[in-house]
């Protein structure tokens, strides 16, 4: 999340109002250089390589990297018959990626020709982040999505007392907790498994999270044998930036009731209150060329 996506101020659903007249939601695009070295692998082999990677931000999406032609090895490429539109970039030109008999078909687009309204595109290769074998950001490889420079993870001590429950029945009660406030999503509190009163059974789940790492997750086991799945959450080894919450358990607080100093908190709506599993930061749906 950050300034396009969730409630991100130039997101589809922005918290927040301003001073000025802002782009109607979802119109808003924002193209600038990144300073890391980028590069995209498949089947072993590098098919892009770049100092020079440009970032676009668009609304309600995920920010994507676009590489100059140079930086991409044209040989791995060959030209589709696939187009589409884009009522705010224009028609797009895609291309499969070719590396020995591996092929990801139409793995790869560029708008030859963006509409004027567009930011300098023309020419620029972007490729479907899920459809590659692998990501570096530096000399470190990133799952799920581009990190974006907007997104922002602060881990909080917190003396306040949280009481977790559903339908009725206590399941947490902690004043160890430390909270993590990230970018457009809701509060998440993390607590030593010591103050996790109900029984948890281990889910075969993992997930992967650009800012966090690697989570695994436990199921809620109610008194009679009913099972709430996948409703904790863990990360055992997470990356450097939040290394405070290792070993500490949460609970997806869309799908439980939160009290907080005796305060009950609203469930908070987010791309996971229907029910699915919070790993990614926005449904797959929301990214594309």
């Amino acid at each position: 999340m950050g300034l396009m996506t969730g409630t991100g101020p130039l997101g589809r659903t922005p918290l927040g109002s301003f001073n000025f007249e802002p782009p109607d939601p979802g119109r808003a695009l924002f193209l600038e250089p990144s300073p890391k070295r980028v590069r995209v692998v498949v089947a072993g082999e590098t098919v892009a390589d770049s100092r020079s990677v440009q970032m676009l931000h668009e609304s309600g999406h995920q920010p994507i990297y676009y590489f100059p032609p140079a930086d991409v090895r044209a040989g791995l490429l060959e030209p589709s018959d696939r187009r589409t539109r884009c009522p705010k970039k224009g028609e797009a030109s895609y291309h499969s990626i070719r590396v020995g008999d591996h092929v990801v078909e139409n793995g790869a687009w560029s708008y030859p020709d963006p509409i004027d309204s567009a930011p300098p595109i023309g020419g620029l290769i972007a490729f479907y982040w899920n459809r590659m074998d692998a990501w570096l950001e530096e000399d470190e490889e990133v799952f799920v999505h581009p990190r974006d420079p907007y997104h922002r993870v602060d881990v909080l001590t917190t003396l306040r007392r949280i009481r977790i429950s559903l339908d009725g029945k206590l399941l947490a009660e902690t004043s160890r907790a430390l909270a993590l406030y990230e970018s457009n999503l809701p509060p998440r509190w993390y607590m030593p498994s010591e103050d996790v009163v109900t029984e948890l059974a281990s889910s075969e789940t993992v997930t992967r999270c650009p800012y966090k790492g690697v989570a695994s997750y436990h199921s809620v086991v109610l008194a009679g044998g009913e099972t709430v799945r996948d409703l904790v959450w863990t990360y055992e080894n997470p990356l450097a930036e939040t290394v405070r919450i290792a070993g500490l358990l949460c609970f997806f607080n869309e799908r439980v009731d939160v009290e907080v100093d005796g305060e009950l908190q609203q469930r908070p709506e987010s791309p996971w209150s229907s029910g699915a599993t919070p790993g990614a930061n926005l449904p797959p749906a929301q990214t594309r060329g």
